[in-house]
């Protein structure tokens, strides 16, 4: 029987009808072509049989040629008859299953963390619609490179961090489409198996922890807007945008805490008694929803506000040309590890995970067992 449907001019011909045209590839399994209304080019579509007789569609979308449909009709037969799931699975359904799995297997922490990766970057954004036997190399790399920040005010600092945590935002992304992998949703991790990691960004700066002479002298060098943020950063150990995002009334003097909202969503967490002073003392006179901390000229404070102010007062005090703001969470994230708190507690109160902890301050916790050691005697 002749192909009806392996040229335009013979598929311009055709009548438009809600069936599509039918083209076999093999035995149970064929290309179709749906004729619609108008000049548009028609839809294609893929029909499979299955062990029991069922018959299986897919969409394919639209497509000039017929050899570029039937060759992906038969890419699609193929992965139907390695075991591949005959539905169309997207990205976000993938994400949400491994969510899901990981919950059921007990794994609550790692499962809110995983959230709230890929509510940021997957759920509401064009990778997470795509099929999942859709998904190419090139649109998971893109992906990558669109969470670096590297505009015109960005340092090395800058650029390492984001680099880091895009990395880690790859690891729970390729565990996510492993499973599904090993679910048979799709046949192949040809998508995503060569996309790597960033290198050499997990190692943090060697300059990012300040003593107590090089903080005094940061202090002093900074002008009296800018100091509040430092000893802010210093006294609670948070993001720099979970500080610049504070309100007033998101502190509660009475329980002794701060309410921080940033990138792993709102966490309320408890704070020193010095920081309660010092945070009273902010909020001083300020409506609730007025900024916690502020420039001089009354706006809240961002990347772009502090950055050069803060470069200014390094060099001032003398300090590394490498220190930047976040130095201050990493000083005083060490400065809790060494005075013995737990690693689960420091996570929380820093908004990050345990193992993050362990992996970039675990070496600090030696110092603190051998002090504590040295306490025992032995004979």
């Amino acid at each position: 029987m002749p192909n009806a449907i392996d040229s335009k001019t013979k598929r311009d011909k055709l009548t438009p009808r809600r069936d599509p045209y039918w083209e076999p590839l093999k035995k149970g399994a064929a290309v179709g072509y749906r004729r619609l209304d108008g000049d548009g080019e028609g839809t294609w579509v893929a029909r499979w049989r299955d062990d029991d007789g069922k018959q299986k569609y897919r969409a394919l979308g639209n497509f000039k040629d017929f050899d570029v449909a039937a060759k992906a009709a038969r890419a699609w037969v193929e992965s139907c008859e390695q075991g591949a799931s005959p539905k169309v699975t997207t990205v976000k359904q993938v994400c949400e299953a491994y969510i899901a799995a990981l919950i059921a297997s007990g794994r609550a922490a790692t499962a809110k963390d995983a959230e709230g990766r890929f509510s940021r970057l997957i759920f509401n954004e064009s990778i997470g619609k795509l099929a999942i036997d859709k998904l190419k190399t090139t649109s998971i790399q893109k992906w990558m490179n669109d969470q670096i920040d590297d505009d015109d005010e960005s340092d090395d600092e800058d650029m390492r961090r984001s680099k880091d945590s895009a990395n880690r935002n790859l690891a729970t992304f390729k565990a996510a489409l492993n499973m599904a992998l090993r679910n048979r949703l799709v046949a192949t991790d040809a998508g995503w198996k060569t996309v790597l990691a960033f290198p050499k960004v997990a190692q943090r700066r060697q300059d990012a922890f300040l003593s107590m002479d090089q903080r005094t002298a940061l202090l002093n060098a900074c002008p009296d807007d800018l100091k509040l943020l430092v000893k802010a950063m210093l006294l609670i150990g948070s993001r720099p945008g979970e500080l610049a995002s504070l309100n007033a009334g998101d502190f509660n003097k009475s329980l002794g805490c701060l309410t921080l909202t940033g990138k792993t969503g709102r966490r309320t967490v408890a704070i020193s008694t010095a920081a309660s002073r010092f945070f009273s003392e902010c909020c001083k006179d300020k409506l609730p929803a007025a900024p916690m901390l502020t420039t001089s000229f009354s706006q809240r404070w961002n990347k772009d506000s502090w950055k050069k102010v803060f470069k200014a007062a390094v060099d001032a005090a003398e300090l590394p040309h490498g220190v930047v703001l976040y130095a201050l969470r990493h000083t005083a994230i060490s400065e809790m590890i060494l005075a013995g708190m737990d690693s689960f507690i420091v996570a929380k109160l820093a908004g990050t995970s345990v193992a993050m902890i362990e992996a970039n301050y675990g070496h600090l916790k030696h110092s603190v067992v051998t002090a504590k050691l040295d306490a025992v005697a032995m004979f």
